[in-house]
């Protein structure tokens, strides 16, 4: 395929094109430089060091921790063992917060070691503390909460509903009756709102109404609908640790304390914070030797929350860019555009260090070719949306038309697609109108999993897939730098919101938020 057919170019209609499946390796054009990405990416790969090292090693990344700034430590001296001029570019400032043990225990009515985990940037203990557990109250209103606060003092507080089960919709659709399933679905749903329903009665701010009046810790669980994992995010206190408890062990305590059956924990929790210091991204860079002051980004947040290792968000998308790069630098080491990576610090917190870079670079948003970004690594990319872009398309085709079949079979391009508005960081350039686009992997099993969760580690990386990724963003990379004609900024005219019933709008561009604040 040596041209983009422009039937497949349409304002208004999303077009999705798959690729034919191959059986041996076939390469649909003789360039000698795809042809080296191929062997460098896929004989010569560094995936699995690079992973290793980032997610065993150095471990979560959570904004402003210890752990961040090692990573980019680490990422700045491999681009300088390549040959790759790479900086730290400072975007704000963010609270220095570092994880110490957290070791939590059921002591009464019988003993059971919990699994827990303190929430980021939640304060610590002084030494172990105990203390009864009783569940957030049930009371018509904010006064009648503000009267049983002094049940709360010296007690943990339970303040999330429990699970009716912790065994996945997957398993109960496959082996309970179908009338069994629908009503622990009916019971869970109804049980949810209640719970919402209480704590809109007791009003905004009840966390902090708990640490004044002297709770001694906050217990929570947000599971995730699968076996053993949680989402971790942050504390709601300033004063008192807050803890995520398994769904299993959340539920064991919730109903000693429903049961009156008097639960009592004893927990140890290490924290320390260390003041407000600077944020980075980090920025390497082949710079263009035609064309320099036009750009093509590889772009990938480094930072992650904080439950588990942070390896599919996203130790992997870090990875591929940086894998991407090397292969480029040998490949490739004079381009005719500027090639950037970003890795972005606190895309969990709103896209902050790519918000920032593109505020503080209007040059690299105007002469913007493309930008690629990969933000959940499980499994192969398998979708790229052109964003609202009319004309991206095109450029598309061609670049793909020069792609093996062994990577582009597994890829879907949706034309021209609707732009996203939210998700990752290809979202700070395409608020703008400039071409950022997501190479998307499969997402459920993602979201469901891996994604902000206890169980997003090392092993569950997929490493031929993560070669692919690599392999196939150094040679997009490559075609965008050397494409004659820059991707156009043409926007479709957007549908009608099905949700709204009225015309879907560009998505807003937010400014930065440059400082730590709760």
């Amino acid at each position: 395929m040596k041209n983009w057919p422009s039937s497949l170019v349409l304002p208004l209609v999303t077009v999705a094109v798959t690729f034919p499946a191959a059986t041996a390796q076939t390469f649909p054009t003789d360039h000698p430089t795809i042809r080296r990405i191929w062997v460098e990416g896929m004989d010569s790969s560094q995936v699995y060091p690079l992973a290793q090292v980032l997610l065993d090693s150095i471990g979560p990344r959570l904004t402003g921790s210890p752990g961040y700034a090692a990573a980019i430590e680490w990422a700045m001296g491999r681009y300088e063992r390549w040959g790759v001029q790479a900086k730290k570019e400072q975007y704000g400032t963010w609270i220095a917060w570092e994880r110490g043990i957290t070791h939590a225990d059921l002591i009464a009515p019988r003993v059971r070691t919990l699994e827990a985990m303190m929430l980021a940037w939640s304060p610590g203990t002084n030494g172990p503390v105990e203390g009864d557990v009783v569940i957030l109250p049930d009371v018509p209103g904010s006064q009648e909460f503000d009267a049983w606060l002094s049940k709360a003092r010296g007690r943990f507080v339970l303040i999330s509903p429990p699970e009716p089960t912790c065994r996945a919709d997957q398993q109960w659709e496959e082996f309970a009756t179908p009338e069994t399933f629908a009503r622990m679905k009916a019971e869970r749903d109804t049980a949810r709102e209640a719970w919402l329903d209480r704590t809109r009665r007791i009003g905004r701010g009840y966390t902090r109404r708990l640490e004044q009046a002297g709770a001694v810790g906050i217990l929570s669980s947000r599971w995730s609908r699968g076996w053993g994992v949680n989402k971790v995010f942050s504390a709601p206190t300033d004063e008192i640790p807050a803890l995520d408890l398994s769904c299993e062990d959340y539920g064991l305590v919730y109903r000693l304390a429903q049961n009156n059956q008097s639960p009592r924990m004893r927990l140890s929790a290490e924290a320390e914070f260390h003041g407000e210091g600077p944020m980075f991204n980090v920025i390497a860079e082949l710079r263009g030797t035609e064309k320099p002051d036009e750009y093509v980004v590889l772009s990938a947040h480094l930072d992650s929350w904080d439950g588990a290792s942070g390896a599919t968000d996203n130790g992997t998308g870090t990875v591929t860019m940086m894998e991407a790069m090397r292969i480029l630098r040998k490949v490739y080491p004079h381009p005719k555009r500027t090639i950037l990576v970003g890795h972005w610090g606190g895309e969990e917190q709103g896209l902050i260090g790519s918000r920032a870079f593109v505020e503080d670079h209007p040059d690299v948003l105007e002469g913007l070719q493309a930008a690629f970004n990969q933000d959940n690594g499980t499994w192969r990319v398998e979708y790229i949306k052109m964003q609202g872009l009319s004309e991206a398309g095109g450029h598309f085709g061609r670049w793909f038309g020069q792609i093996p079949v062994e990577i582009k079979r597994h890829v879907t391009l949706d034309i021209p697609g609707t732009p996203e508005f939210g998700g990752s960081d290809h979202m700070s350039f395409l608020c703008h109108g400039a071409p950022g686009f997501r190479l998307q992997s499969s997402y459920p099993e993602y979201r469901q999993y891996t994604w902000h969760t206890n169980r997003d580690t090392f092993d569950k990386l997929v490493f031929d897939d993560l070669k692919n990724n690599a392999t196939l963003t150094a040679m997009l990379v490559y075609l965008a730098s050397e494409d004659p004609e820059r991707v156009p900024r043409t926007r479709r005219v957007l549908p009608i919101d099905t949700r709204t019933g009225q015309q879907m709008q560009w998505p807003p561009c937010r400014p930065p938020r440059r400082s730590w604040s709760r």
